[in-house]
């Protein structure tokens, strides 16, 4: 296909069968077509999700969800490529997942009713919550010094983050823009974000290989 392969992933494991508890039967019976890296093929969900706790970043991902906003589920993916610790929803508890294209699935989901619920439950495990908005006397991410043990609280595409959500971070940021438009796309927004605490805080010299390339 000049479009590239016409399937993904792998088919029927050949030969006989490798017999670690991180194996799926399944699997291995019937191909492993889900987008996932070379390490994980063959494995099961729950094998490839407890790999991924041992390696977790410090940093937590939460969104705001009053709109169902498809953004939510394009910030969820991008929380698993740079692997969040957990990933946190606040207000509605049913979310657009068709972004998350299944990633939701090796992160650690949890609900809250409001940004103070939010707040409370990382305040106790000493997680700074930052806001991101382009308000006056937010910080500019670009010179900042971001904390280790932080979570980064997005707003809906559009409104950006609700009053009650202001007051609750212990701070907020902005990311420099030099064109015409006011704001840019959420879930862009929330990339640049988490890649810039990889820049500062990630260990991308991992002895064991632990930086995926493609």
């Amino acid at each position: 296909m000049p479009h590239g392969p016409e399937e993904v992933g792998v088919g029927p494991w050949e030969g006989e069968w490798p017999s670690g508890a991180e194996y799926d039967p399944e699997l291995l019976r019937d191909g492993d077509r889900r987008n996932v890296v070379d390490r994980y093929r063959y494995w099961s969900l729950e094998a490839i999700r407890a790999d991924l706790d041992t390696r977790r970043h410090g940093f937590h991902v939460a969104i705001e969800n009053w709109q169902h906003d498809f953004n939510i589920g394009t910030i969820v993916r991008s929380a698993n490529a740079f692997l969040a610790a957990e990933v946190h929803i606040v207000g509605r508890k049913r979310w657009n997942r068709r972004g998350a294209m299944v990633t939701d699935r090796y992160q650690h989901v949890r609900h809250h009713e409001t940004a103070v619920d939010l707040a409370a439950y990382l305040h106790d495990r000493g997680v700074a919550l930052l806001g991101i908005d382009n308000l006056p006397g937010s910080e500019h991410l670009e010179t900042m010094e971001l904390p280790r043990s932080v979570c980064f609280l997005f707003g809906q595409e559009g409104p950006g983050l609700s009053e009650g959500a202001r007051e609750a971070c212990d701070g907020t940021f902005s990311i420099a823009q030099f064109g015409s438009t006011r704001s840019i796309n959420a879930s862009a927004a929330a990339a640049i974000a988490m890649h810039s605490w990889i820049r500062t805080h990630a260990d991308l010299d991992a002895a064991d290989g632990g930086v995926w390339r493609g």
